[in-house]
């Protein structure tokens, strides 16, 4: 099964136009927000994520609806939530572990 999970942007990273970093349900990870260029974006701001990439802007109130759905989804949206938190986005990303890697070849250095 592929879900949406809602993310908020706590950073816009200098270094890469289309990438931020987001927080899911306490998690950080940098994904990629190339797909919202039409989109003004800015930190607090909520998106509903799929496989390392914003696909939308949500509204918190959406944001909470989306996340209150997936919790009783149960183990689905564990599964999403573990996906999240190993996937090559992590706080940085490396070779082969990721969306960004792939597109561009570009290897970002893994923060602490």
């Amino acid at each position: 099964m592929c879900l949406g999970i809602p993310g908020q942007l706590v950073e816009l990273l200098a270094s890469h136009e289309h990438l931020a970093t987001v927080d899911v349900v306490g998690v950080r990870r940098t994904i990629n927000i190339g797909l919202l260029e039409d989109e003004v974006m800015k930190v607090g701001d909520w998106v509903l994520i799929h496989v390392g990439f914003a696909m939308s802007k949500i509204d918190e109130q959406e944001a909470e609806m989306a996340l209150s759905s997936l919790k009783m989804m149960g183990e689905a949206f564990e599964e999403e939530v573990e996906a999240v938190r190993t996937s090559g986005m992590a706080a940085g990303l490396e070779p082969g572990g990721g969306a960004e890697w792939a597109r561009t070849g570009v290897a970002h250095e893994r923060r602490s």
